[in-house]
């Protein structure tokens, strides 16, 4: 979908009649469309939600009623089909309307952000929430969270879009619609505005935060007017019982941190199955996937849907240890065929499931060992869930914040963070790319930072390094320095002496301590300033290796020197060129 250039051009004269009546700034435009997005996101959070439990009502009631036909149009021995009919409905929106909408949606919001300065096509929002719903609905083993990120993402870019707000501008408010979609479903605004921080736009810089806070805040008080305010998970009481239960935890951890990899080895490899081997249509292969699934749901309807209600169960003690044992991976069985084969979901609530299985089978075996010093089995279901979200996505901050949370309980925070930390480190370990990073990798693109590295990686020194500059002597003093640097326009320059040797460079930042000092201004030389270890790049280096040394000192040039000879200056890399040059190779990817 095309936004219509009448619209468009409406929302401009308005916009811009708007901003000069009211002498408004773009900064506090910008916190007034993050308002607008959260507000947007909030309502769209709220039918998603009702319209996935209408679709839950209508085919499968709450997974478990499946076994009896209670609570839905079909009677027991069509289940293995309910999955099946949401494929041949979803595989046609996936892939004639929207192929974006396929699977869980975070890597090409990810992508977007790096890649295309936060562009993503309006029509993502009515395509990922109808296929999504349809999925869930029907029993497809995915959750809605991922979704809801996708879908408020894609209404803070279009509303970006509209009112012309420059890249940067729309990235932020494509890390607004995030957090704002996390909050919403979640009940957790602090954990949404980490989730877009630290997974969406990598950047945690401050004039980010104020309209993703605001966009978060809007969003949960929307949430709570409609569906009210109450934790995610209703979660009985637990407490840490003994200090030896913390190597219990560490030790859980670990497992958790296996299991995380497991799963997102076996998405993937599902992925790679239906894509190479299976010789269907794409828009039917999700049928596939679901009637699979519904053969393992006729058996075990725990795995239906997002399973709320089993990991429910889980927290309160209510299933049986082999139940549990068992139940771990036949979700990661079930969530690899529905995600696998292209249908459309999220990886968060399955997420959640496998941790809490994971977590309270590792708690009956520690009780039944160690009964006087630990705690029920149920505390361990809730540290497992934070601790397999850590593990798949490598955001242990995001994972323990949205368990906190979720939960509204702080007795168990200590183990969350250390269970979430020790599978973060595992999960790490055996795989370096997380369950959404890595799926970026599998298409040539690594992020981070928000940016893509391995573009950055293809890109020599040389090729952008400037051999006409300006540098300054050594003997500069410090008033001439300021009328320098007040004609030139830079502020930071090489320092070379009358042999050409490089010295160093000297940046305004080298000069704000002491430039306020009364009758030092010509007695300070440039010699004095500079530093006896100049940082400098060699032409071969990449611009990922550049941009990490320009972060080093937050400075705006780079001398570029000999590897060989390393007083020999060649040229100057700028920070603009790298950050240029970056762009203009991301438009000619694009267009190829």
């Amino acid at each position: 979908m095309v936004i219509n250039p009448r619209i468009r051009h409406a929302f401009e004269e308005f916009y811009h009649w708007f901003a000069h009546k009211f002498r408004f700034s773009e900064h506090t435009v910008l916190i007034l469309l993050a308002f607008l997005v959260g507000v947007t996101t909030g309502v769209g959070a709220v039918a998603f939600r009702w319209l996935v439990l209408t679709m839950k009502d209508l085919f499968i009631g709450t997974g478990l009623d499946v076994l009896s036909g209670k609570g839905t149009l079909f009677p027991r021995y069509t289940v293995p089909l309910i999955p099946m009919i949401g494929g041949f409905l979803v595989g046609p929106i996936t892939y004639y309307f929207a192929r974006e909408a396929k699977g869980h949606g975070v890597p090409e919001v990810m992508a977007a952000v790096a890649l295309k300065g936060g562009v993503i096509r309006p029509r993502m929002v009515s395509a990922k929430a109808f296929s999504s719903a349809l999925c869930i609905g029907t029993g497809g083993s995915a959750g809605r969270e991922g979704p809801i990120v996708a879908i408020g993402s894609a209404i803070g870019s279009t509303i970006g879009t509209l009112f012309r707000m420059s890249g940067e501008r729309v990235k932020v408010l494509v890390g607004c619609g995030a957090a704002a979609g996390i909050s919403a479903v979640f009940n957790a605004p602090i954990a949404g505005v980490l989730f877009a921080l630290e997974i969406i736009l990598g950047d945690f810089a401050i004039h980010t935060f104020s309209p993703v806070i605001l966009s978060s805040v809007i969003a949960t008080v929307i949430s709570h007017y409609f569906v009210g305010d109450f934790p995610a998970f209703e979660v009985p009481k637990y407490n840490l019982v003994s200090a030896w239960e913390i190597p219990m935890y560490s030790l859980m951890g670990f497992v958790c941190g296996v299991i995380a990899v497991v799963f997102t080895t076996l998405l993937y490899k599902s992925e790679d199955i239906f894509e190479e081997k299976v010789k269907l249509h794409p828009a039917i292969k999700p049928a596939l996937g679901g009637l699979m699934v519904g053969i393992i749901g006729f058996f075990f309807p725990q795995i239906f849907s997002d399973g709320y209600e089993v990991i429910t169960a889980a927290l309160h003690g209510n299933l049986a240890w082999n139940l549990l044992f068992i139940l771990v991976f036949l979700k990661i069985i079930a969530t690899s065929l529905t995600l696998g084969s292209g249908s459309s979901g999220g990886i968060f609530a399955p997420s959640l499931f496998i941790g809490a299985m994971t977590g309270g089978s590792f708690g009956i075996l520690m009780n039944s060992l160690f009964p006087a010093v630990t705690a029920s089995p149920g505390a361990y279901a809730l540290v497992g869930m934070s601790a397999v979200v850590a593990g798949t996505t490598h955001a242990p901050i995001t994972a323990i914040l949205i368990l906190f949370e979720m939960t509204n309980d702080y007795r168990i925070i200590l183990p969350l963070m250390i269970a979430s930390v020790f599978s973060t480190l595992v999960a790490h370990r055996l795989k370096n790319e997380s369950i959404y990073t890595l799926k970026l990798i599998r298409r040539g693109i690594r992020i981070k930072g928000g940016k893509d590295v391995m573009l950055l990686d293809s890109i020599r020194v040389a090729e952008v390094m400037k051999k006409d500059y300006k540098s300054v002597p050594p003997e500069m003093t410090l008033r001439q320095l300021l009328h320098y640097m007040e004609e030139n326009g830079d502020d930071c320059y090489p320092v070379i002496d009358r042999y050409g040797t490089l010295k160093g460079a000297v940046a305004m930042q080298d000069v704000r301590t002491i430039i306020t000092k009364e009758g030092m201004q010509d007695l300070i030389i440039v010699s004095d300033i500079i530093g006896s270890q100049p940082i400098t790049v060699n032409p071969e280096s990449s611009l990922r290796e550049a941009l990490q040394l320009f972060g080093m000192r937050d400075i705006s040039i780079l001398p570029v020197v000999d590897p060989h000879q390393k007083e020999h200056i060649m040229g100057v890399l700028y920070r603009r060129d790298v950050l240029n040059t970056y762009h203009r190779r991301l438009l000619q990817k694009e267009s190829s």
